[in-house]
């Protein structure tokens, strides 16, 4: 059997070998729970919430350094001052909603990385004349060496984590009406052909025949991180937090790849102290 030259061999690599090369991104979604700077008892935090001190702060930071993700997708974030002292300028650049409400989300992007800013997602506050606003989603598009990467940052009604969307109680049917603007979402984002990434918390348990994820799929085929998994977080349970891929950014997602960053810290106090989640991720092979 005849070989290649070593120098043929090289020269087929830079030909054909061109498509191999790949970004790897760690993309994670972190919920930091009433991350403010906001003093105990100010009237737009709730009476039992109870700020978090300088050293809880300090140990969350620690954390964020530790995750090393390329991408955070975080919520309940009431704004970017508070949020640079959890992921530093000197590593991420920050964007969050304009929502005037203290549970924003956002993101901290890598400062090696281009992202453009797109609308905000309103149409998640199905109830904008109401007194308390819901939360919008914070939409950006990764400008990457392979194309663009459209991320979709959501927190979504709590209190209907696997109850019917029928079944008559208003947090249900909230988060029912959530559904639409995300279908909306994904529709155009099929449309547009551009890869995409759903990712946040969405207070909801998606395993099993569960008409909220199958509304989401039914706008396009979806690939979902935690699909038939459960989270050590705390003692462990359903995901809650979720990162989908939509397009061609299904096959992008690593199998095997998920990951829950855990507390080492245990017990009612720190979860109090920290936060109720853990930060999830997951990493993604982009093609150059």
């Amino acid at each position: 059997m005849r070989c290649l030259h070593p120098i043929l061999v090289a020269v087929w690599l830079i030909i054909f070998g061109g498509n191999a090369s790949a970004t790897d991104l760690k993309l994670a979604t972190w919920n930091l729970e009433w991350l403010t700077e906001r003093p105990a008892g100010d009237p737009a935090l709730p009476k039992d919430v109870r700020p978090k001190a300088a050293a809880d702060i300090m140990v969350l930071r620690d954390y964020a350094a530790k995750l090393a993700a390329d991408i955070v997708a975080f919520q309940e974030v009431d704004g970017a001052r508070i949020a640079a002292q959890i992921f530093p300028a000197a590593d991420y650049n920050l964007h969050l909603t304009g929502d005037k409400v203290t549970q924003r989300v956002g993101f901290a992007v890598r400062r090696n990385l281009r992202f453009t800013i797109n609308p905000d997602l309103v149409g998640l506050d199905v109830y904008p004349d109401a007194k308390f606003h819901l939360r919008s989603g914070a939409d950006i598009t990764l400008e990457l060496p392979g194309g663009k990467l459209r991320v979709l940052n959501v927190h979504l009604k709590t209190g209907c984590r696997e109850d019917r969307l029928s079944s008559g109680r208003p947090q249900c049917e909230t988060l029912g009406r959530q559904l639409a603007p995300l279908q909306g979402w994904i529709a155009q984002r099929r449309a547009d052909g551009v890869p995409f990434v759903l990712i946040g918390d969405f207070n909801r348990w998606m395993d099993g025949h569960d008409p909220f994820y199958a509304g989401l799929a039914a706008s396009g085929p979806l690939a979902r991180a935690t699909e038939g998994q459960t989270s050590p977080c705390w003692g462990g349970g359903g995901f809650i937090d979720h990162i989908i891929a939509g397009g061609s950014a299904r096959p992008w997602m690593q199998a095997g790849s998920l990951r829950v960053l855990v507390y080492k810290e245990k017990g009612i106090t720190w979860k109090e102290r920290l936060s109720d989640h853990c930060p999830v991720s997951v990493r993604f092979r982009v093609p150059d």
